[in-house]
């Protein structure tokens, strides 16, 4: 099974730079595939439809892939209380057949998901999922590699997004 996570960055040039971290198993501490990809920024940014500007990055970029993904961990919410978040735009962008698990790092008011502490952090993770059960996606969050709040490979898709190809 190959999982991918997933970030966007948009950078001051008008450029929006989407990473994409894949890797087998929850505890990897390294990824088995790294792209990095800049487009132009498909929108502005507008409260409340924030997936209009980054779903075309992370579809743009899953359509690149070798072969597609069999699950996907994105920087964010997949639901916001009774609206969809950006994880399950993407859920059913994909014909709501790849899982999509969401995982923010602050609350978001009225979102139906559970915290997940990692690490000796105080603070915790929030996670939503779609395609896969909610205790299911926060017990793989907490088996992925890394002593820190946020996962090694999330923080890597991160990292790479906001320092775009090399």
């Amino acid at each position: 099974m190959m999982r991918a996570a997933l970030d966007v960055h948009y950078r001051t040039d008008g450029l929006a730079s989407a990473a994409a971290v894949c890797f087998q198993h929850w505890n990897d501490p390294v990824p088995a595939q790294v792209m990095v990809r800049l487009m132009p920024t498909p929108a502005d940014y507008r409260p409340g439809a924030f997936y209009r500007r980054e779903l075309p990055c992370l579809l743009a970029l899953i359509r690149e892939m070798d072969s597609p993904p069999d699950l996907l961990l994105i920087d964010g919410y997949v639901t916001l209380g009774p609206r969809a978040g950006l994880g399950r735009h993407l859920y059913r962008a994909l014909d709501a057949v790849l899982p999509v698990i969401g995982v923010a790092k602050s609350p978001y008011p009225g979102a139906v998901g559970i915290a997940v502490h990692r690490g000796s952090s105080r603070r915790p993770l929030y996670v939503t999922a779609a395609g896969i059960s909610l205790l299911t996606a926060c017990g793989a969050l907490r088996r992925m590699h890394g002593d820190h709040r946020t996962p090694t490979l999330l923080r890597m898709a991160d990292r790479l997004s906001k320092r775009g190809p090399v």
